[in-house]
Protein backbone atom coordinates (compact mmCIF):
# COMPACT_ATOMS: atom_id res chain seq x y z
CA UNK A 1 0.00 0.00 0.00
CA UNK A 2 1.36 3.43 -0.72
CA UNK A 3 1.10 5.90 1.44
CA UNK A 4 1.82 10.34 -0.19
CA UNK A 5 4.56 11.60 1.45
CA UNK A 6 4.65 15.06 2.57
CA UNK A 7 6.37 18.07 0.80
CA UNK A 8 8.17 21.03 2.32
CA UNK A 9 9.45 23.86 0.48
CA UNK A 10 12.34 25.39 1.14
CA UNK A 11 10.53 28.86 2.53
CA UNK A 12 9.09 26.85 5.35
CA UNK A 13 11.88 24.76 6.72
CA UNK A 14 12.08 26.37 10.20
CA UNK A 15 9.18 23.55 10.29
CA UNK A 16 11.85 20.81 9.62
CA UNK A 17 13.18 19.97 13.43
CA UNK A 18 9.37 20.07 14.84
CA UNK A 19 7.72 18.60 12.36
CA UNK A 20 9.78 15.62 10.61
CA UNK A 21 13.01 15.05 13.09
CA UNK A 22 11.76 14.93 16.42
CA UNK A 23 9.15 12.93 15.16
CA UNK A 24 10.64 11.18 12.82
CA UNK A 25 8.48 11.57 9.75
CA UNK A 26 9.97 11.37 6.11
CA UNK A 27 9.60 14.29 4.02
CA UNK A 28 10.49 16.00 0.68
CA UNK A 29 11.94 18.69 0.77
CA UNK A 30 11.90 21.76 -2.19
CA UNK A 31 14.60 23.98 -2.95
CA UNK A 32 17.88 23.07 -0.23
CA UNK A 33 20.30 22.72 -2.75
CA UNK A 34 19.58 25.86 -4.77
CA UNK A 35 20.88 27.55 -1.85
CA UNK A 36 24.40 26.50 -3.00
CA UNK A 37 26.61 26.17 -6.16
CA UNK A 38 25.43 22.28 -6.31
CA UNK A 39 21.94 23.01 -6.94
CA UNK A 40 23.03 25.49 -10.02
CA UNK A 41 25.71 23.57 -11.51
CA UNK A 42 26.23 20.16 -10.52
CA UNK A 43 25.83 17.65 -13.36
CA UNK A 44 27.84 14.78 -15.40
CA UNK A 45 29.56 17.50 -17.06
CA UNK A 46 30.21 19.47 -14.48
CA UNK A 47 31.97 16.63 -12.13
CA UNK A 48 34.13 15.58 -15.58
CA UNK A 49 35.25 18.85 -15.70
CA UNK A 50 36.62 19.28 -12.04
CA UNK A 51 37.38 15.05 -11.04
CA UNK A 52 37.38 13.57 -14.34
CA UNK A 53 41.09 12.04 -14.41
CA UNK A 54 40.83 10.40 -10.56
CA UNK A 55 40.66 6.56 -10.02
CA UNK A 56 37.43 5.95 -8.34
CA UNK A 57 36.31 2.36 -6.75
CA UNK A 58 33.15 0.84 -8.11
CA UNK A 59 30.65 -1.61 -7.61
CA UNK A 60 29.44 -3.93 -10.00
CA UNK A 61 24.99 -4.95 -9.37
CA UNK A 62 25.18 -8.14 -11.36
CA UNK A 63 28.34 -9.42 -8.35
CA UNK A 64 26.20 -11.26 -5.56
CA UNK A 65 28.97 -12.20 -3.63
CA UNK A 66 26.98 -9.04 -1.64
CA UNK A 67 24.25 -11.49 -0.60
CA UNK A 68 26.25 -13.37 1.59
CA UNK A 69 27.15 -10.18 4.26
CA UNK A 70 26.54 -6.99 4.80
CA UNK A 71 29.42 -5.96 4.28
CA UNK A 72 30.45 -4.53 0.37
CA UNK A 73 33.71 -3.94 -1.05
CA UNK A 74 34.37 -2.50 -4.67
CA UNK A 75 34.21 -4.58 -7.91
CA UNK A 76 36.71 -2.46 -9.97
CA UNK A 77 38.47 0.36 -9.96
CA UNK A 78 38.40 2.86 -13.31
CA UNK A 79 38.64 6.27 -14.40
CA UNK A 80 36.39 8.41 -12.99
CA UNK A 81 36.08 10.38 -16.02
CA UNK A 82 35.05 6.96 -18.12
CA UNK A 83 32.51 5.99 -15.37
CA UNK A 84 30.75 9.03 -15.22
CA UNK A 85 30.61 8.72 -19.67
CA UNK A 86 29.48 5.52 -19.26
CA UNK A 87 26.62 6.45 -16.90
CA UNK A 88 25.66 9.57 -19.16
CA UNK A 89 24.52 7.49 -21.88
CA UNK A 90 20.82 7.07 -21.82
CA UNK A 91 21.43 2.73 -21.56
CA UNK A 92 20.76 0.91 -18.82
CA UNK A 93 23.92 -0.20 -16.37
CA UNK A 94 24.82 -2.06 -13.38
CA UNK A 95 27.91 -0.07 -12.06
CA UNK A 96 27.28 2.29 -9.49
CA UNK A 97 29.67 4.46 -7.34
CA UNK A 98 28.79 3.95 -3.53
CA UNK A 99 29.88 6.17 -0.74
CA UNK A 100 32.61 8.38 -1.85
CA UNK A 101 33.58 10.54 1.05
CA UNK A 102 33.53 14.22 0.02
CA UNK A 103 35.87 15.47 1.93
CA UNK A 104 39.05 12.90 1.07
CA UNK A 105 38.27 11.65 -2.66
CA UNK A 106 36.41 15.36 -4.15
CA UNK A 107 37.55 17.97 -1.90
CA UNK A 108 37.63 20.58 -4.61
CA UNK A 109 33.76 20.40 -4.39
CA UNK A 110 33.39 19.92 -0.57
CA UNK A 111 32.43 23.96 -0.95
CA UNK A 112 30.05 23.17 -3.24
CA UNK A 113 27.32 21.69 -1.05
CA UNK A 114 28.30 21.61 3.18
CA UNK A 115 26.12 20.06 5.05
CA UNK A 116 22.49 22.31 5.42
CA UNK A 117 22.27 23.60 8.66
CA UNK A 118 19.20 21.34 9.40
CA UNK A 119 21.35 18.92 9.59
CA UNK A 120 24.66 19.99 11.57
CA UNK A 121 25.92 17.44 14.13
CA UNK A 122 28.66 15.03 15.10
CA UNK A 123 28.55 13.67 11.34
CA UNK A 124 27.93 16.87 9.82
CA UNK A 125 31.61 16.57 7.90
CA UNK A 126 30.38 13.03 6.55
CA UNK A 127 29.24 14.02 2.71
CA UNK A 128 28.91 11.10 0.98
CA UNK A 129 28.21 10.55 -2.86
CA UNK A 130 26.25 7.75 -4.88
CA UNK A 131 26.54 7.73 -8.77
CA UNK A 132 24.26 5.47 -10.50
CA UNK A 133 23.12 4.88 -14.70
CA UNK A 134 20.04 4.48 -15.94
CA UNK A 135 17.75 1.59 -13.82
CA UNK A 136 20.70 0.93 -11.46
CA UNK A 137 19.19 -0.31 -8.50
CA UNK A 138 20.37 0.23 -4.60
CA UNK A 139 18.91 -2.73 -2.82
CA UNK A 140 16.55 -2.40 -0.22
CA UNK A 141 18.38 -1.82 3.52
CA UNK A 142 18.45 0.61 6.35
CA UNK A 143 21.16 1.94 7.51
CA UNK A 144 23.55 0.10 10.13
CA UNK A 145 24.35 3.08 12.45
CA UNK A 146 20.95 3.66 12.98
CA UNK A 147 21.47 7.62 11.61
CA UNK A 148 18.86 9.91 10.32
CA UNK A 149 19.89 10.25 6.53
CA UNK A 150 19.09 13.74 4.22
CA UNK A 151 20.10 12.68 0.89
CA UNK A 152 20.09 15.11 -1.64
CA UNK A 153 20.07 14.76 -5.92
CA UNK A 154 21.32 16.41 -8.89
CA UNK A 155 21.54 15.82 -12.34
CA UNK A 156 18.63 13.29 -12.94
CA UNK A 157 15.65 11.60 -11.80
CA UNK A 158 16.10 8.94 -9.00
CA UNK A 159 12.89 6.61 -7.63
CA UNK A 160 13.11 6.25 -3.94
CA UNK A 161 10.82 4.08 -1.86
CA UNK A 162 10.78 3.98 1.93
CA UNK A 163 9.31 1.71 4.17
CA UNK A 164 9.30 2.46 8.29
CA UNK A 165 10.77 0.23 10.65
CA UNK A 166 8.02 -1.56 12.24
CA UNK A 167 7.39 -2.95 8.71
CA UNK A 168 11.27 -4.86 9.32
CA UNK A 169 10.01 -8.54 10.04
CA UNK A 170 7.37 -8.23 7.03
CA UNK A 171 10.44 -7.12 4.82
CA UNK A 172 12.26 -10.70 5.76
CA UNK A 173 15.00 -8.85 6.93
CA UNK A 174 17.77 -11.45 7.64
CA UNK A 175 18.94 -11.30 11.02
CA UNK A 176 22.43 -9.60 11.98
CA UNK A 177 21.91 -7.70 8.37
CA UNK A 178 20.43 -4.63 7.44
CA UNK A 179 18.91 -5.53 4.56
CA UNK A 180 16.75 -8.29 2.80
CA UNK A 181 16.61 -10.37 -0.33
CA UNK A 182 12.70 -9.43 -1.51
CA UNK A 183 12.68 -7.30 -4.91
CA UNK A 184 10.26 -4.60 -4.73
CA UNK A 185 10.20 -4.79 -8.84
CA UNK A 186 9.54 -8.21 -8.79
CA UNK A 187 6.81 -8.39 -5.93
CA UNK A 188 6.45 -12.65 -5.07
CA UNK A 189 3.79 -12.54 -2.45
CA UNK A 190 3.52 -16.78 -2.66
CA UNK A 191 7.12 -16.46 -1.48
CA UNK A 192 6.47 -13.28 0.69
CA UNK A 193 3.21 -13.23 2.03
CA UNK A 194 3.97 -10.36 4.52
CA UNK A 195 4.97 -8.13 1.46
CA UNK A 196 0.98 -7.64 1.45
CA UNK A 197 0.98 -5.57 4.80
CA UNK A 198 3.64 -3.36 4.29
CA UNK A 199 2.94 0.68 3.43
CA UNK A 200 5.33 2.18 1.21
CA UNK A 201 6.05 5.99 0.67
CA UNK A 202 7.24 6.36 -2.78
CA UNK A 203 8.58 9.45 -4.47
CA UNK A 204 10.77 10.59 -7.45
CA UNK A 205 13.44 12.84 -7.14
CA UNK A 206 14.47 15.73 -9.38
CA UNK A 207 17.32 17.77 -9.94
CA UNK A 208 18.22 19.41 -6.21
CA UNK A 209 15.22 17.44 -4.28
CA UNK A 210 16.07 16.60 -0.74
CA UNK A 211 14.46 13.79 1.06
CA UNK A 212 14.66 13.05 5.00
CA UNK A 213 14.99 9.25 5.58
CA UNK A 214 14.57 9.30 9.26
CA UNK A 215 16.51 6.19 11.52
CA UNK A 216 16.29 2.87 10.49
CA UNK A 217 13.59 3.65 7.61
CA UNK A 218 13.90 1.28 4.87
CA UNK A 219 15.11 2.63 1.85
CA UNK A 220 14.74 1.06 -2.18
CA UNK A 221 16.47 2.89 -4.79
CA UNK A 222 16.11 3.42 -8.58
CA UNK A 223 18.30 5.68 -10.62
CA UNK A 224 15.92 6.43 -13.78
CA UNK A 225 18.65 9.01 -15.31
CA UNK A 226 22.35 9.11 -15.01
CA UNK A 227 22.76 11.18 -12.26
CA UNK A 228 24.33 11.15 -8.48
CA UNK A 229 23.50 11.91 -4.87
CA UNK A 230 25.27 13.24 -1.74
CA UNK A 231 24.11 12.20 1.69
CA UNK A 232 24.58 14.08 5.03
CA UNK A 233 24.09 12.25 8.80
CA UNK A 234 22.72 13.43 11.86
CA UNK A 235 22.20 10.88 14.77
CA UNK A 236 18.95 10.04 15.97
CA UNK A 237 16.74 12.28 18.94
CA UNK A 238 16.51 8.71 20.50
CA UNK A 239 19.71 7.23 22.79
CA UNK A 240 18.77 3.52 22.47
CA UNK A 241 18.64 4.02 18.98
CA UNK A 242 21.87 5.62 18.77
CA UNK A 243 23.34 2.58 20.90
CA UNK A 244 21.46 -0.25 18.71
CA UNK A 245 23.62 1.43 16.03
CA UNK A 246 26.89 1.09 17.38
CA UNK A 247 26.16 -2.77 18.52
CA UNK A 248 25.06 -2.67 15.02
CA UNK A 249 28.93 -1.76 13.62
CA UNK A 250 30.87 -3.12 16.47
CA UNK A 251 29.14 -6.49 17.46
CA UNK A 252 26.06 -8.01 15.04
CA UNK A 253 28.40 -6.85 11.67
CA UNK A 254 31.58 -8.51 12.55
CA UNK A 255 29.75 -11.20 13.64
CA UNK A 256 28.01 -11.30 10.66
CA UNK A 257 30.76 -11.69 8.44
CA UNK A 258 32.89 -14.22 10.21
CA UNK A 259 30.45 -16.56 9.87
CA UNK A 260 29.70 -15.77 6.62
CA UNK A 261 33.24 -16.69 5.64
CA UNK A 262 33.32 -19.63 8.08
CA UNK A 263 29.85 -21.10 6.81
CA UNK A 264 29.42 -19.63 3.51
CA UNK A 265 26.03 -20.57 2.11
CA UNK A 266 24.68 -22.29 4.75
CA UNK A 267 24.93 -19.25 7.13
CA UNK A 268 22.63 -17.48 4.59
CA UNK A 269 20.44 -20.20 4.58
CA UNK A 270 20.14 -20.15 8.20
CA UNK A 271 19.24 -16.18 7.92
CA UNK A 272 16.82 -17.01 5.42
CA UNK A 273 14.79 -19.37 7.84
CA UNK A 274 15.06 -16.74 10.48
CA UNK A 275 13.85 -14.27 8.40
CA UNK A 276 10.73 -16.20 6.91
CA UNK A 277 10.18 -17.21 10.69
CA UNK A 278 9.96 -14.07 11.83
CA UNK A 279 7.99 -13.13 9.07
CA UNK A 280 5.16 -15.88 9.94
CA UNK A 281 4.69 -14.80 13.60
CA UNK A 282 4.69 -11.04 12.49
CA UNK A 283 1.92 -12.23 10.05
CA UNK A 284 0.13 -14.04 12.51
CA UNK A 285 0.05 -11.31 14.94
CA UNK A 286 -1.17 -9.35 12.55
CA UNK A 287 -4.58 -11.74 11.96
CA UNK A 288 -5.07 -11.48 15.88
CA UNK A 289 -4.76 -7.71 16.39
Amino acid sequence: MKQEIDVLDFEDIERFNEDYFLTQKPVVIKGLADQKVAGKQWNIKYFKEKAGDLEVSVFDNTNKKSAKSAFTSPDLKMNFGDYLSIIQKDETTDLRIFGMRISKELPQLNSDFPCPSIFEGMLQNLGLMFFGGKNTTVRIHYDIDMSNVLLTHFGGKKKVVLVAPEYTNLLYCLPYCTYSLINLDKLDFVKYPGLKFIKTYECTLNHGDSIFMPSGYWHYMTYLEGSMSVSYRKLSPSIKTNLRGLMNITLLMPFDKLMGKTLGAKWLAAKENIAQKRADKAIRNLSFS
